[in-house]
């Protein structure tokens, strides 16, 4: 496509657009971005890349994340594991779960209906009688959130969802107050069985790769 073509297709300037293919330093807003993603015909994962390279967010897949459903891969996967499984969304709810993640988290899942993990383990009394050492897994689920939050940091839903558990919970303001990040590597993890004794897993995340913003989370019987 010759440069005159792609700025008439995209509404903007040849000069512009000249400035582009030569690597200046030009601030184009999201809709000039748009346009010129369409006029290129760029697939989702390289109109992702546009945009990330130009520090901008999409309009497109803002609108999409809010209004699409679970990614139908990432439930497949939930239901065809034998061990506890689960998705979570950009919020951090439990969107697809299997009933072994339900019998681990102790009926929680089924009696709710708020999923989200961050106002269970911060919110919930429930789980303060789940998780041993409570306010250090807390810190810790807190921190790895915080590693998604910079991906998020124009989205007034995850915005909402700090302010409104910053009020609810003296431990969660602290703790994002102290702006502590840490990857969700996995490892290790315990929980009380009902029986008072305890389970013990390793966990494992993994990030859709068609859906980054969607994860999905196994814990895997630790073995002795």
């Amino acid at each position: 496509m010759r440069r005159e073509e792609l700025a008439a297709r995209a509404g903007i300037s040849t000069t512009w657009c000249a400035w582009i293919e030569q690597g200046r330093q030009v601030q184009a807003s999201s809709d000039a971005l748009s346009r010129l993603a369409a006029a290129l015909g760029l697939t989702h994962a390289e109109r992702a890349y546009l945009f990330e390279l130009a520090g901008q967010i999409d309009p497109v897949a803002r609108a999409r994340t809010e209004f699409e459903q679970v990614p139908p891969s990432l439930a497949e996967a939930v239901r065809s594991l034998d061990h506890p499984a689960y998705g979570l969304d950009r919020l951090w709810n439990v969107c697809c779960y299997n009933s072994r993640t339900d019998g681990l988290f102790q009926g929680w899942l089924g009696r709710a209906s708020d999923h989200n993990l961050l106002r269970f383990v911060f919110l919930d009394p429930a789980a303060r009688e789940l998780i041993p050492n409570w306010e250090e897994r807390a810190r810790r689920l807190l921190a790895e959130f915080r590693a998604d939050f910079v991906h998020n940091l124009h989205d007034d839903s995850v915005h909402a969802l700090i302010a409104g558990m910053s009020a609810e919970s003296a431990l969660f303001a602290d703790a994002w107050h102290t702006q502590d990040v840490q990857h969700r590597e996995g490892g290790h993890r315990s929980f009380f069985d009902l029986n008072g004794g305890t389970l013990n897993f390793v966990q494992h995340t993994f990030k859709l790769a068609e859906r980054p913003d969607y994860k999905l989370v196994m814990l895997v019987p630790e073995t002795t």
